[in-house]
């Protein structure tokens, strides 16, 4: 599984480094760093909707504060 996060200024902005941040962790915490790559792009062209993340080139907008609810429903079922 791929994770891509934008880490183009306007994401950066609305919070792209915690999303990593967060990320990194809850792959580490539930050890699938076997499973999934993490990844940062710019700029993924919907820069009003960031956060923006994709899941094997699914769009997601996700928020510092989501990321963990974001996980759990659209990462690790997937796994």
């Amino acid at each position: 599984m791929k994770i891509t996060v934008c880490i183009g200024s306007s994401c950066h902005v609305k919070g792209s480094r915690q999303v990593v941040k967060a990320l990194q962790a809850l792959i580490a915490e539930h050890n699938v760093g076997d499973k999934v790559e993490l990844s940062g792009t710019f700029c993924m062209s919907k820069c009003q909707l960031g956060v923006c993340v994709t899941v094997d080139d699914v769009f997601y907008s996700v928020t510092p504060e989501s990321v963990a609810e974001f996980f759990s429903t659209n990462v690790l079922p997937k796994l």
